[in-house]
């Protein structure tokens, strides 16, 4: 008789599903926690965080060897950017053996199938898209206390309604050296068990994939969201699923009535940073609750949020500056975390000299034009290329946008507006990014 060997990915899938399940409980508890409890969680793991950096990262032992944890108070500590980390990357992991250059070279081989560096660390990448590419490295159990964060209200909701195993359909990066990809190749079983149709297949392709699975719940990108919600309402798409949920990129207004009126299930927006922020709204609603007991958020100005990531200790980020543009909501009366309203990327402002022009601007034109579904706004020098999906006639949408531009102060405006019959993503994520600065 002759003994099946296991493979390398189907242990992985088991090592994450028994984690998953093991960690899980803990994080449905700290969902209700208080603002007193959430205080003094941070306390304990700041500490905790800045002594191991101290003394295993000489990144940080330069920057901080002169503070004593168990007093300094946060403000008092230096910012740091995503050009500070990747350039210091080396000093800045707390384990010698990791270089970036391994690192790279192990995101090279993992195009195709997730893998470890070492046996012990999971590498993802973020940013290749736009703007500077960031490289994040966890230990599994600190992976697995992010994916615990990302999905625990998710998983009870699911508890609440009777549902011990959590099925749902992922429709998002197709490579796991993105976050969501990675969850979507390991995350098969346990409490939650995610079923992979990339975003990056062509659009008949995800459709068939759903028609045939059926699933209960969808998470996925808005804009390919607001595609299958045109799939659902065209026929070609015929799917029930009890909830939906938003990630990874800015929900308009525009495509969440879209995407609330095709599929008539409750709409959930998510934010997950591969730097370990992650947070989720209630259904229908535009607040996320942030997971406070895994994060410390400042919110700086409208321009700036910090995050302090208190559960990786592996490539410690301390005060680590974030592009998105929060707006703080009054608090909950269920529980002590922080809630705001994620208002896009503050790197999404079109800034033509002295003229700064908010996506908000250019949306509110794309907004009055009915045959509008979808689109991307590209600045030029002096004004936008505008790629857009129509269903119909766009009348004077190039006219509106120039007056828009120069109501908003940009003397001349120069718009161009292009018909497309889709709105290509980017060929790893599947993620569109609507608005593009030079």
């Amino acid at each position: 008789m002759t003994t099946r060997t296991t493979t390398p990915i189907e242990a992985l899938r088991e090592r994450v599903g028994t984690e998953l399940a093991e960690r899980l409980d803990a994080h449905l508890e700290r969902i209700g926690w208080d603002a007193d409890r959430i205080a003094r969680h941070q306390r304990e793991r700041l500490r905790a965080l800045l002594a191991h950096a101290i003394e295993h990262s000489p990144f940080h032992t330069r920057r901080l060897g002169d503070i004593d944890p168990a007093r300094v108070e946060l403000p008092d500590l230096p910012i740091m950017t995503k050009a500070e980390m990747m350039a210091g990357f080396d000093d800045l992991v707390t384990d010698p053996r990791i270089r970036l250059t391994d690192v790279e070279r192990h995101l090279a081989d993992s195009t195709d199938e997730p893998s470890l560096l070492l046996g012990e660390y999971v590498c993802l990448a973020s940013g290749g898209s736009s703007g500077l590419r960031g490289v994040f490295v966890h230990a599994v159990g600190e992976y697995l206390e992010f994916g615990c964060s990302v999905m625990r209200r998710a998983c009870a909701r699911a508890r609440a309604m009777g549902v011990d195993q959590l099925h749902a359909a992922l429709v998002a990066a197709s490579s796991p050296i993105h976050s969501t990809g990675f969850a979507a190749a390991t995350v098969r079983g346990g409490p939650l068990v995610f079923h992979p149709a990339p975003a990056t297949l062509p659009i008949q392709e995800i459709v068939a994939r759903l028609n045939e699975m059926q699933p209960l719940v969808i998470m996925s990108y808005p804009s390919t969201l607001a595609r299958l919600a045109h799939e659902q309402e065209a026929g070609r798409l015929h799917i029930s699923p009890f909830a939906l949920t938003s990630t990874s990129e800015p929900l308009t207004p525009e495509d969440r009535a879209t995407i609330r009126a095709a599929f008539g299930a409750p709409l959930i927006d998510q934010f997950a940073s591969t730097e370990g922020l992650a947070g989720t709204s209630d259904p229908d609603s535009e607040v996320i609750n942030f997971a406070s007991d895994m994060c410390i958020v400042e919110l700086v100005d409208e321009h700036r949020v910090l995050v302090t990531n208190l559960h990786n200790f592996t490539q410690p980020l301390i005060r680590y500056e974030l592009t998105d543009r929060f707006v703080l909501a009054p608090p909950s009366p269920d529980h002590g975390h922080l809630r705001a309203r994620v208002e896009g990327r503050a790197d999404d402002v079109f800034r033509y000299g002295d003229v700064e022009v908010h996506p908000h601007v250019i949306r509110s034109a794309l907004v009055r034009t009915p045959a509008a579904r979808e689109y991307a706004v590209r600045q030029t020098r002096q004004g936008v290329d505008v790629s857009v999906v129509a269903q119909g006639d766009c009348g004077s949408l190039g006219a509106d946008l120039e007056q828009a531009l120069r109501l908003a102060g940009l003397p001349d405006p120069r718009v161009n507006v292009r018909l497309l019959d889709s709105i290509p993503p980017h060929p790893a994520t599947g993620k569109v990014r609507r608005f593009t600065p030079l």
